[in-house]
């Protein structure tokens, strides 16, 4: 949502200081500039991107559009769904959560943290680590090294979105200058005509160049800046969610390695320990 604000914000300041001096607002409509441009971004993205990149980025812009998920009370659920994990397995055994963490969305426990459940990836992240535990295969050492690397290639794989549509906003500038040129091209065959004609072919050839560096800098650009933002967002949330296991892994009490987990998220989406002493308190081991 505030990639579209930032968007029409954008377009809002540009479109009127223009007008504001008076400047013809149809000039700046050339479908032909767009269809170059556009099309030619378009084409050079196909032809140096895999296909399944491609298809990733699909499904990453509505997920940018739509913002992150991984705000303050999201990680107090991620908390408060860590504690009622550790403290099951403290009270009834590792050996207790076998069908909890083998069928997440069955399971009384997961089902009572919903924007946990409903991320299929934290939840696969978490369940796997915890399989580990559970089935005793592999030391705290292990698991952490094992979760290291796992964060690793998701973050890697995150990251190659937004070097697609960064690269996508450095190749516009170059191809509106293609389309001013190609205007330019337009504007030599009518030399012999008024002095109207031509300045009227100028300026549509030069709205190619402003098109290209306006949607690299003021639209694409910042939309990948944006991307890589939530990416480092999620990289957070999962932190959080390895630390906490980790720390009960090498005997952590659950309010400890529960601790251990707020550390680490940032501070403008951290809860406070006062905060969250009452919501871990409601928790009882069934």
């Amino acid at each position: 949502m505030f990639i579209i604000i930032g968007i029409v914000f954008t377009l809002i300041a540009v479109i009127g200081g223009f007008m504001m001096v008076n400047g013809p607002l149809g000039t700046l409509i050339q479908p032909s500039e767009m269809v170059v441009i556009i099309g030619a971004a378009i084409g050079a993205a196909i032809t140096s991107n895999p296909l399944k990149f491609l298809l990733k980025l699909t499904k990453s812009l509505p997920a940018a559009l739509k913002g992150t998920p991984y705000n303050k009370n999201a990680y107090s659920e991620v908390l408060r769904m860590q504690y009622d994990i550790f403290v099951n397995s403290k009270k009834n055994g590792l050996l207790s959560l076998e069908e909890d963490v083998n069928n997440p969305h069955s399971s009384s426990l997961f089902t009572k943290y919903p924007t946990f459940v409903h991320n299929h990836h934290a939840v696969e992240f978490f369940c796997d680590a915890m399989k580990m535990l559970v089935n005793g295969a592999c030391s705290p050492e292990e698991l952490e090294m094992m979760l290291d690397t796992e964060m690793e290639t998701h973050h890697e794989e995150a990251g190659l979105s937004p070097n697609m549509i960064t690269k996508i906003a450095e190749s516009l500038p170059g191809l509106g200058i293609v389309a001013a040129v190609l205007g330019i091209v337009v504007t030599m065959q009518h030399l012999d005509g008024p002095p109207e004609e031509l300045g009227h072919h100028v300026g549509a050839a030069l709205v190619g160049t402003f098109l290209g560096l306006l949607l690299s800098y003021g639209m694409v650009g910042p939309i990948a800046a944006n991307m890589e933002g939530l990416n480092l967002d999620e990289t957070k949330y999962y932190s959080c969610l390895k630390t906490g296991i980790v720390a009960f892994a090498f005997g952590a009490a659950p309010s400890t390695a529960v601790e251990f987990a707020r550390k680490t998220i940032f501070s403008i989406d951290r809860p406070s320990s006062q905060e969250l002493e009452p919501l871990l308190k409601e928790i009882k081991p069934r």
